[in-house]
């Protein structure tokens, strides 16, 4: 019956350990007799005899017979699935951002002062951190689209909260939560590349990027222009219908791929190797430095740019600020293009100083013009958000090579140094302005962007120790063949096979091992 049962769902529910002598999630016998796997199995007896914990699990678990996980014919990560991950980051990491245009609108609804209103964004911010660190790296160990699945649909629950409330302490404690689960692109990012061939790996990556970037960008216009003729409520009842949308379509179309560590991880200890990951890779402190620095001058520009568009001598209204972000959005529209053309057929160290150079001409021209001509603010839009974009999916490209099987862990170390950079633009550049105006908030930014391109230079991209260019100058891609295509290569989908197969293949020589010895010490007291 549990046979069946399991051949109709597709695949075992999320991360539960099956008991001894039954099939585990690809067929292979566990005959593993640990405490551990009681105790799992013993947690979960309780979840089991809840009817509607057993009918959600058994939902979650459910999966579509085209996107079950097949040895012999692995799902493709295709184009359409590509465009699928990106619209799903777009408009799940926009929840962070639709409170920020309508702040005050909030503090009326509530009865509460601007300041108070203010620890929305703050706590959706912190929020979002907790999760970087204590939710996504559990990808390294769950099937991802069980615990995908599982993410949406409790932010999409619990924000039909965030709704209806009439009370501003509820209103901050729903936003704090449905922030901690608002991490499912962080979780994607990693599955692209783990699954896109490598050759496309910077196209593929940079698909989502744009995706997550455009969310950014996107929940600001939306927000301000739905508030300005209706309630504010209604961006947050469009998020609501978007959010199980995506969750429908992830239902539906997103494939079942093997853990990349199906023989479990202590929580703790995975917690524990995020640090020891950033002393180990240089590749790694380059890249969260490099975030850190261009994530500054993002949050930097964008928060002080409303300073200077509505004070004279623009005067600006909220609205054409917030169509502003328009030209953040065109900037991202060309990046998989350009990955494609660059990121694709050159080292990344290449690529990224590219992207650190499009972001300074834009910073020097915005900064010192802005105060004279709005041209200044639309090239420094336009540039910060294609350089910043190009240098990011270069040094995900990298960062995502070093531990092919720690990936999400990798991520994590990457998008805290990101999240902290970010804060620090906030800060920095909200002080700067209300100190000494547009230049002073600006020039702070050169400075960013000049310590980026200064980190970026201490290591080439073949050089193998924390500093300097040994191993040459050469800026193409060495697994390019002659003529220019990459080198064929195992698809990395069946690289992620080989690798759990063999290890499957360990741990059950490892429990015959056991078994045999047990086997042999009872004969020898008989």
């Amino acid at each position: 019956m549990s046979e069946e049962k399991e051949i109709r769902s597709g695949t075992p529910p999320l991360s539960i350990t099956p008991p001894r002598g039954e099939k585990g999630a690809f067929g292979k016998i566990d005959e593993s007799t640990s405490s551990r796997d009681a105790e799992v199995t013993g947690t979960f007896v309780g979840v089991h005899n809840n009817r509607f914990a057993r009918v959600f699990l058994e939902t979650i678990s459910y999966t579509p017979q085209r996107c079950r996980w097949d040895p012999e014919n692995p799902p493709k990560f295709s184009l359409a699935l590509n465009l699928l991950f990106a619209f799903a980051s777009t408009f799940t990491v926009a929840n962070l951002y639709y409170n920020h245009p309508i702040l005050n609108i909030l503090a009326d609804e509530f009865h509460v002062s601007n300041e108070e209103a203010s620890r929305v964004p703050t706590l959706m911010q912190a929020g979002y951190a907790a999760g970087l660190l204590f939710l996504c790296p559990l990808g390294d160990i769950f099937r991802r689209r069980h615990f995908v699945l599982t993410l949406v649909w409790f932010t999409s629950t619990v924000w039909i909260g965030l709704c209806i409330t009439n009370s501003f302490p509820v209103f901050l404690a729903l936003s704090f939560i449905v922030a901690v689960a608002t991490v499912t692109p962080q979780l994607m990012l990693p599955l692209v590349g783990d699954l896109a061939p490598a050759h496309r790996r910077a196209t593929a990556l940079s698909i989502v990027v744009s995706g997550l970037l455009l969310g950014m960008l996107i929940a600001r216009v939306l927000s301000g222009i739905l508030t300005q003729y209706t309630s504010w409520r209604s961006i947050y009842w469009f998020s609501f219908g978007v959010q199980y949308l995506i969750l429908i379509l992830l239902f539906l179309f997103m494939p079942d791929y093997p853990s990349t560590n199906p023989q479990g991880i202590n929580y703790f200890r995975i917690l524990y190797s995020i640090g020891q990951m950033v002393i180990k890779h240089p590749v790694l402190v380059q890249a969260c430095l490099i975030g850190f620095c261009t994530s500054s001058i993002f949050t930097s520009f964008w928060t002080t740019l409303t300073f200077l568009l509505s004070d004279p001598p623009y005067k600006y209204n909220s609205v054409t600020i917030g169509l502003f972000a328009l030209i953040g959005i065109a900037a991202m529209l060309f990046g998989p293009f350009y990955s494609k053309a660059i990121i694709d057929r050159f080292v990344a160290v290449f690529s990224i100083l590219l992207g650190l150079f499009y972001c300074l001409v834009g910073v020097i021209i915005g900064t010192y013009t802005g105060k004279f001509t709005v041209a200044g603010p639309v090239i420094q839009a336009f540039a910060i958000d294609f350089g910043l974009q190009t240098a990011q999916i270069a040094n995900r490209s990298n960062i995502y090579a070093i531990e092919p099987k720690a990936r999400n862990r990798v991520n994590t170390a990457y998008m805290l140094s990101t999240f902290c950079g970010q804060l620090v633009g906030t800060a920095v550049g909200n002080t700067l302005y209300a100190r000494g105006g547009w230049i002073a908030s600006g020039s702070c930014s050169v400075g960013f962007v000049c310590t980026s391109i200064f980190i970026a230079s201490l290591r080439g991209p073949w050089e193998k120790r924390w500093v300097g260019w040994r191993g040459g100058w050469s800026i193409r891609r060495r697994d390019l063949g002659p003529n220019g295509k990459v080198k064929p290569s195992e698809p990395a989908a069946e690289q992620v096979l080989d690798e759990m197969s063999a290890e499957e293949q360990s741990a059950t020589i490892s429990a015959d091992s056991r078994k045999d010895s047990a086997t042999k010490g009872v004969a020898g007291k008989a």
